[in-house]
């Protein structure tokens, strides 16, 4: 899979498609996943090549901490003397932002005052993400990873001075790391992101690596899942994003994909809060039935047009464990696949069940399976491929013309009611300046007449 330097990095299966593919095997419901760069089932050779030259980033960390519902990240250090933070790790944006005004949710934030190094660049900059907001002031500082690469690097740094739905209660992280690319990063692309900041810097290769290891939780004996089937398109474009809890897809591969599991899982009733995110399920503690639920496979399109790969994840990853409740004695779940306006996202409960390479020289990312994925004795989360066919561009760029008939009927239908309103309303307006034109015109001739007179 590729990244590509435009929109969201992650993933960034620009003009992606997706959709639900019935078959014979008892794997669930596909998703196939198209990009135009490319996706690799295992490490990128250049991948195994820079490890063995350089250190690899994200590999060197061995505190990299959370889980999907709040967020994995990093404890950093900033300024000098060194503050230490812990910093939320996001693919999907660019900018490297801390908090640095109290907050109700926060226990610590960046003193700029009390550090030797900073200096303010005097440009403030605002930066909205899908859910939350922030804006603060741009500085630089001298910036390290205690726990990584034993190197510093001066970076560019957004003090956050005012949120809104950002910082969430209990996650213990205190910003953010946005490793994307350039393209993206607010206030503009001149603002140079962290990760390019480090590779310039250093000897760190520009490639990284993430394997996010959830909550975990006990797991039963079960059978396996019987397929589901039915059909549509994504063509909307798709990004692997750690800061992403859920696997959001579009409005109508979202309402298939769940018209899928709730057909499979029938034998148990769900409200319909439930699908929606707004309701949890619980069952008692071990009693979960994994089985009823199908796994979701996504095809991924490889490097070349004609390839592609299949990544399967489990229930045990879509539906996210859920501890804080008030039923403590149970096993309660939140449905983690939801609705998208912006095209696919596979956010962190997708990235759980995998070892995912982030290959920014070749802008490509691959997949392998993580060695901490939450797992059964029946399913497991998979990598396969390569799969090949004629073209997998046709799959992403062939939107359904139905639609586009639809909608121009729609269009076309609007245009003849406007028309028959506005017809009427002309012929009125028209005879009414008839009208006044004929009484001033004779108005005219009765004051010529009186002047004779």
């Amino acid at each position: 899979m590729k990244f590509c330097p435009v929109s969201r990095f992650s993933l960034l299966v620009c003009s992606l498609s997706a959709w639900l593919l019935c078959n014979g095997e008892p794997s669930g419901i596909r998703v196939p996943l198209k990009n135009d760069i490319g996706i690799s089932s295992r490490m990128p050779r250049a991948a195994e090549t820079d490890r063995r030259q350089s250190i690899n980033f994200m590999e060197m960390i061995d505190n990299l901490r959370g889980k999907s519902g709040q967020g994995y990240y990093v404890e950093m250090t900033i300024g000098t003397p060194p503050q230490k933070l812990n910093i939320l790790v996001d693919t999907g944006s660019s900018n490297f932002a801390v908090g640095a005004a109290a907050h109700p949710f926060l226990k610590r934030y960046y003193r700029r005052n009390l550090s030797g190094t900073y200096r303010d660049l005097r440009k403030s900059v605002y930066v909205p993400y899908t859910q939350g907001k922030w804006e603060g002031e741009l500085g630089t500082d001298i910036v390290s990873i205690p726990h990584g690469p034993n190197v510093s690097v001066r970076a560019n740094i957004a003090a956050i001075t005012e949120s809104d739905k950002f910082f969430i209660n209990g996650s213990n992280w205190e910003g953010i790391l946005g490793l994307a690319y350039a393209e993206i990063a607010r206030p503009d692309e001149n603002l140079e992101p962290f990760f390019d900041s480090l590779v310039k810097q250093t000897q760190v290769p520009n490639i990284f690596s993430l394997q996010l290891c959830g909550a975990g939780f006990t797991l039963n004996e079960t059978d396996a899942a019987s397929s589901v089937g039915g059909s549509m398109y994504n063509y909307d474009k798709s990004i692997v994003d750690s800061g992403t809890t859920n696997l959001r897809l579009p409005k109508k591969v979202f309402q298939a994909a769940v018209k899928s599991i709730k057909a499979a899982s029938s034998t148990e009733k769900f409200p319909d809060g439930f699908w929606l995110g707004e309701q949890l399920v619980c069952w008692q503690v071990g009693t979960t039935p994994w089985h009823i639920f199908p796994t979701i496979s996504l095809y991924l399109m490889g490097e070349a047009t004609n390839q592609s790969f299949q990544i399967t994840i489990l229930p045990q990853q879509y539906l996210r464990p859920v501890e804080d409740v008030a039923t403590s004695q149970d096993d309660c779940y939140k449905f983690a696949i939801s609705q998208s306006t912006t095209g696919t996202v596979m956010g962190a409960v997708i990235m759980e069940g995998f070892y995912v390479v982030f290959d920014r020289a070749r802008k490509r990312i691959g997949f392998a399976v993580s060695t901490c994925h939450v797992h059964d004795e029946f399913r497991s989360a998979t990598v396969e491929g390569p799969f090949f066919s004629t073209n997998m561009e046709d799959c992403g760029y062939n939107i359904p013309q139905t639609d586009e008939s639809t909608l121009m009927t729609i269009a076309y239908v609007m245009a003849a009611i406007c028309a028959l309103f506005m017809l009427p309303l002309c012929l009125m307006v028209f005879q009414w300046r008839c009208i006044r034109c004929l009484r001033q015109e004779h108005d005219d001739f009765a004051d010529d007449i009186s002047l004779l007179k």
